[in-house]
């Protein structure tokens, strides 16, 4: 046997493993679908129950143990892309299973579904369901994995930490942006779908299960609404968005593990914890602006400095406006080297970017008041 061969076999035998997991995922997912009513379908109910059924029990098993004894000693940044590509192709998978099914038929019973009996969800939507209840929970899984795997802590029993899962996984706060960063990127005749996928991206409601779940059925239903493409549409839209959800999962949580990394090295290095607080809020300030990567560096310094230093700070986190002069104070009532204090008002500076004229202004101030100290 020649090695192209032996690559074709190995191709064939990953295809039908993969085609393998997608068929008893869909199982899975019929009979999920079996047990909801219409009302669950057209209120977004279903949901809340997909992920009580298939979210939770997901976390309670994958954590970074399970990756770990999976990829022992291969950088986050591998698994990750190994991942968004697995689940890629597993949507492009289901996608091409599910569209043999999808004809003018299921679009006229989307119509139909009001008058369906309370118990029964007819055999055409059940079909839609399957398709969107499976890349739902794929990509929310996918979002999840990405947080395990580049560290970043989430509660999702906190409804914050499920609300940022959820808006990550679907790109539903930047869908507008994503959209036109790269619809350029897809072919043309795809184009005016994909910009359909993510128009009114920008979900403007209440951390409410129930209206993300109407927003994602009425974001996937563009996938029937052009029946006469066929399989290529449904295997193209699920592969590619599910790639592009993977991205955008990527770049927010691993740049929030970079200002988790930032936050660790400040707090472990630093001699004067309190101080280094202090300086970090005021440099963070100085332009009278905060952006989210500042936000975030201040909340994780605040917990790793409790934790590590069991320092809190009642005074600080009782700050509306800060006067510099308060901080100038406490700088001046140090003895001793206070160069750990002055590099961490550098990183902090650089977290979100250069540093701006304000910025440097406080940082100048500080090396001058080190150096006097």
């Amino acid at each position: 046997m020649t090695e192209a061969t032996k690559d074709a076999v190995d191709d064939d035998a990953g295809n039908d493993a993969d085609r393998e997991v997608v068929e008893r995922e869909r199982a899975e997912l019929r009979e999920f679908i079996k047990g909801l009513s219409p009302d669950d379908i057209r209120s977004g109910g279903w949901f809340t129950k997909l992920i009580a059924q298939g979210l939770r029990s997901y976390t309670e098993k994958v954590d970074w143990q399970y990756f770990q004894e999976r990829y022992r000693g291969v950088p986050a940044d591998a698994i990750v892309d190994q991942q968004i590509k697995m689940a890629a192709r597993y949507a492009a998978l289901e996608g091409g299973l599910s569209a043999g099914a999808y004809s003018a038929a299921v679009i006229a019973t989307l119509g139909s579904l009001g008058g369906a009996s309370s118990a029964t969800v007819p055999a055409a939507i059940a079909t839609l369901m399957v398709d969107v209840a499976y890349i739902t929970r794929l990509q929310l899984r996918l979002a999840y994995d990405i947080t395990v795997l580049y560290r970043v802590p989430l509660d999702l029993s906190d409804p914050d930490d499920m609300w940022k899962l959820i808006r990550v996984a679907f790109t539903i706060k930047g869908g507008e942006m994503a959209r036109e960063g790269v619809v350029k990127a897809v072919p043309v005749v795809v184009r005016p779908l994909i910009k359909r996928f993510y128009s009114g991206a920008v979900l403007n409601a209440a951390k409410s299960l129930p209206i993300v779940g109407k927003f994602l059925l009425q974001r996937n239903v563009i996938k029937i609404g052009i029946p006469v493409v066929g399989v290529p549409l449904a295997v193209f839209l699920n592969r590619y968005t599910t790639l592009l959800a993977g991205r955008h999962a990527r770049a927010v949580f691993r740049n929030e593990a970079r200002v988790i990394e930032l936050a660790e090295g400040l707090s472990k290095r630093s001699q004067h914890p309190e101080l280094m607080l202090w300086v970090a809020w005021l440099v963070i300030t100085a332009d009278h602006k905060i952006a989210d990567d500042e936000t975030l560096l201040m909340r994780h310094l605040v917990r790793l400095v409790r934790d590590q230093h069991q320092v809190i700070d009642r005074q600080l986190e009782q700050v509306v406006d800060l006067d510099p002069a308060e901080v100038w104070r406490r700088l001046d009532a140090e003895q001793g080297e206070l160069n750990d204090v002055f590099d961490a008002a550098d990183l902090v500076a650089a977290v979100d970017g250069a540093a701006n004229v304000l910025e440097k202004a406080v940082i100048s101030e500080l090396r001058n008041r080190c150096r006097r100290a």
